[in-house]
């Protein structure tokens, strides 16, 4: 006679197992995420004024950044050949010895949750610090309380190294708290990847070419520790040395330098 207690361990197994086919089955399959703004750079001349403005000025940026934003014609920002370029030039400007461009989508483009895709080819040599990387649309911005996702920081005396962090009042790099990893991507200044972000309410992810090297959950402590249900909008930039761009020193021969941006694509989940 079969071990009873045997028996009925299986016969609650195969219960729970068709429980559990029965409720997945009759769940609805989440909605698809539908692209809700994009540019393809498929345009020659200024970036479309629908979609970006410019952060302008050089008073360090709070890093001790060495670049004046500007919002020149051309020299900085411009697209060609169905690409966005952001080229650091090293000129004197306005009492500063590099020039470059960040280009901001606040107020033409602010998210809450979704996911973003941005394909780039990044600039190499010391003393450059290309990013890709949000801030809450929030008015005025306190920062970090607010919230800071960074989807690509690249530092050129650590050339290949990707960086992708988030930056909140609880964990942000001034009190030594910050979240962050990195991953190795030894051709991203010679070949493009898709650097990305997908974010809901309960965890952000940052990934390179579909593969997430960096996760931040949502520890529901309060909006110290999650101010990511802000909108948020997207900044491209260069910035030239600061107190982590510059901490091998700056190679001033290499300039001008770019980073050329391929696409930018936002999807939200659809209705």
């Amino acid at each position: 006679m079969p071990n009873r207690s045997r028996v009925q361990r299986f016969a609650v197994l195969m219960l729970l197992l068709f429980m559990t086919w029965l409720t997945t089955s009759e769940r609805p399959p989440a909605p698809p995420l539908k692209l809700v703004w994009a540019d393809e750079f498929d345009y020659t001349g200024l970036p479309d004024t629908t979609k970006w403005s410019y952060d302008v000025g050089g008073h360090g940026w709070g890093n001790n950044e060495l670049q004046y934003y500007t919002d020149r014609r051309w020299d900085n920002a411009h697209v060609e050949n169905g690409l966005l370029i952001i080229e650091a030039r090293k000129e004197n400007y306005h009492n500063s010895q590099y020039t470059s461009a960040r280009l901001v989508t606040k107020g033409k483009g602010d998210w809450k949750y979704g996911r973003i895709e941005v394909r780039a080819r990044l600039p190499k040599g010391r003393g450059t610090w290309p990013a890709i990387w949000m801030l809450a649309s929030t008015t005025p911005l306190n920062w970090p309380d607010d919230g800071e996702i960074d989807i690509m920081e690249h530092v050129g005396f650590d050339q290949g190294r990707i960086h992708g962090s988030v930056h909140t009042k609880k964990y942000n790099h001034v009190i030594g708290t910050q979240k962050t990893a990195t991953t190795l991507v030894p051709d991203c200044s010679e070949n493009f990847h898709v650097y990305s972000v997908t974010w809901n309410a309960n965890q952000v992810r940052i990934a390179v070419d579909s593969t997430t090297f960096f996760t931040f959950n949502n520890e529901r402590s309060g909006y110290a520790a999650w101010p990511f249900d802000n909108p948020m909008h997207l900044l491209l930039n260069i910035a030239v040395g600061g107190n982590w761009g510059a901490q091998q020193g700056i190679d001033s021969t290499i300039y001008p330098v770019r980073m050329e941006v391929d696409y930018v694509r936002v999807y939200q989940k659809g209705q």
